[in-house]
């Protein structure tokens, strides 16, 4: 059975990725070819434009060295 984050969940996801990558003084690009996910996907995940996979979501946590919990609002 498919999942799907709501619209409001993929807005906080995405700006909690942005405000983390910012923070630790990286590009989209940069996260984007560490977690495997394609940068213009990787931008439309920041954006809060896709239901990205919970893989996506893992890869990209693990390439920015944080927890989910960081990034996941609930």
């Amino acid at each position: 059975m498919p999942y799907y984050f709501t619209v409001k969940i993929r807005k906080e996801l995405g700006n909690n990725l942005k405000r983390i990558r910012k923070k630790k003084d990286l590009k989209q690009v940069e996260v984007s070819v560490d977690a495997g996910v394609n940068p213009s996907y990787y931008s439309k995940i920041e954006r809060g434009e896709v239901n990205p996979s919970l893989e996506k979501v893992y890869r990209i946590i693990k390439a920015l060295k944080i927890h989910s919990s960081d990034i996941l609002p609930f």
